[in-house]
């Protein structure tokens, strides 16, 4: 078996026990339609992270470009096949502990994710998709384009959405109630 292959497998396995973790975790496949939902464009309303695809997979890109970051800071000796399998354990990670009541109900609180009920499974699956696709992307094309990436999706982002991952963490860690009002304001 090809080493692309064993990466692949593996990297499915970690996704594939995050799934079972997501199911027994109560969390629905498609969210609450009656069918596959592609994508969700209003982050307030309840659909949104149920769908597919939504704005806040770009965030998840982002993740992939910090990953590659910093786990060629911390293991740079690891190959990078093993630094993306890490990452992809991360991002797993994060999408179970995203999808926690505490971790549901600060985002409801602190963010402008009022209508925020958790991840549908395929939405999370497509999330450590994109953070594998920023993480690739960080990989190829290094640091300056990868910052430059990083720099275009936040301003996209801060336009079309008022939020990001920068502004998504600093209201989850503090919440500004002045920035959530201006988020809600559009």
């Amino acid at each position: 078996m090809s080493d692309n292959r064993k990466i692949i497998l593996v990297a499915g396995v970690i996704i594939l026990i995050g799934v079972i973790t997501l199911v027994w975790m109560g969390r629905a496949v498609w969210g609450p339609f009656e069918g596959p939902c592609l994508w969700s464009g209003d982050i307030h309303s309840q659909s949104n992270s149920q769908c597919l695809l939504d704005a806040y997979g770009l965030t998840h890109i982002l993740h992939g470009l910090g990953f590659y970051l910093l786990l060629w800071l911390i293991g740079r000796r690891l190959s990078w096949k093993t630094r993306l399998l890490i990452a992809v354990g991360l991002e797993m990670g994060w999408e179970i502990l995203e999808n926690t009541d505490s971790i549901i109900n600060r985002y409801r609180e602190a963010t402008l994710s009022l209508e925020y009920f958790g991840d549908s499974i395929l939405n999370s699956i497509s999330d450590v998709l994109a953070m594998v696709a920023g993480f690739l992307f960080a990989r190829k094309f290094l640091w300056p384009l990868s910052l430059l990436l990083f720099i275009t999706i936040e301003i996209l982002l801060f336009i079309w959405i008022r939020d990001g991952l920068i502004l998504n963490i600093l209201l989850l860690i503090y919440p500004i109630e002045a920035i959530k009002n201006w988020q809600l304001a559009k």
